[in-house]
């Protein structure tokens, strides 16, 4: 029963970042028409603001320390981060220790500023384009953005960890009464599963509760009797652009102490939210998130040693094996609407 429950809870990880994904993919998607294959790289782009982040904060002079002495009986030169010397050695330690963090703030803006860009300066050439040409000039798009990060951060994966306080694991199993040590969960994918739930309640608060949002899911509906009644629903689909690469980016964030950043990361997670989408249906924002946690429970599960004993291989497929069985009983997906990419 603990091994259940910790693979739930792997699940709700794994599900997380895909539901936080998709639901971008989404976003553009229903907005805009546009099958985004760039969002994988939105997501990469968010974890190495916390890289970046990190890096600047961590940028040291060299100060002398006239409490300590060289081999000579000269002050010792100590390299201490600009952070510590403005603020105070206390200050500034919080500072680096909690860089990811504060990476969110530091994401948001670049992000947004990202996806309006994009919109502008590329994807809003394509908006009357087959699919196939979408698909083929933001996959160009999410390659040219990994090869630009591997050509300034390198190749290897970049360590880039969670604040002090919450490094180490939580005894989850006490918490519901098991044995202690029974089950052993990191604090940081707790927090990541919470986060992503806060990220997830406020797009749906704010497409739901706000007149801007209101007026988004009307154009996703109709965009042509909204545009008739005089709003400028172009701009405000271009604003659910930026806002969906932020959230993408705030992922990718977040995500940054659980999987070292690297170039490709991008990639890995940009097939399988697109697999995602389609099972939750094209479209369906709701359906972006259900299937994100389905799919992520799945995968969780078919990793046990147990289950890949009897079928070898099964935690590389599950998804994929999931995704037909869906799409042959039900070609929408899970929540997909009639008419959407059936032309």
């Amino acid at each position: 029963m603990d091994q259940i429950i910790l693979q739930f809870l792997n699940g709700l990880d794994k599900g997380s970042a895909y539901a936080l994904i998709a639901l971008g993919l989404t976003l553009i998607f229903g907005t805009l028409g546009v099958v985004n294959f760039a969002h994988g790289a939105l997501f990469m782009i968010g974890a190495f603001c916390a890289v970046t982040l990190q890096r600047i904060l961590t940028l040291s002079t060299i100060v002398e320390d006239p409490t300590k002495t060289d081999f000579l009986g000269n002050p010792a030169k100590i390299s201490t981060p600009y952070v510590e010397s403005w603020f105070g050695p206390e200050v500034g330690a919080t500072l680096i220790d909690w860089s990811v963090p504060l990476a969110i703030l530091f994401a948001i803006p670049i992000m947004v500023a990202i996806g309006f860009i994009m919109e502008r300066g590329l994807i809003k050439h394509f908006y009357k384009r087959p699919h196939a040409d979408q698909i083929l000039v933001t996959f160009g798009l999410a390659i040219v953005l990994q090869e630009v990060i591997k050509a300034f951060y390198g190749a290897n994966p970049i360590p880039t960890g969670a604040p002090e306080a919450f490094r180490g694991s939580f005894d989850f199993g006490v918490l519901i009464g098991f044995d202690p040590n029974a089950i052993i969960y990191p604090y940081w994918r707790m927090v990541y599963f919470a986060f992503a739930a806060v990220i997830i309640g406020a797009v749906f608060a704010f497409l739901q509760f706000t007149t801007f949002g209101m007026v988004v899911r009307a154009g996703m509906a109709d965009r042509e009797t909204v545009g008739l009644l005089g709003i400028n629903i172009d701009r405000r689909f271009t604003i659910m652009f930026g806002i969906a690469a932020a959230v993408a980016g705030l992922a990718g964030v977040m995500y940054a102490p659980i999987n070292s950043p690297n170039y490709h990361m991008g990639m890995d997670f940009l097939v399988l939210s697109f697999v995602v989408v389609v099972v939750g249906g094209m479209g369906s924002l709701p359906g972006a998130v259900l299937a994100g946690f389905l799919l992520g429970i799945l995968e969780a599960f078919a990793s046990m040693n147990e289950v890949k004993a009897i079928v070898p291989g099964i935690d590389q497929i599950i998804i994929y094996v999931v995704a037909i069985i869906i799409i042959l009983a039900r070609p929408r997906g899970l929540m997909g609407r009639r008419g959407v990419m059936e032309e």
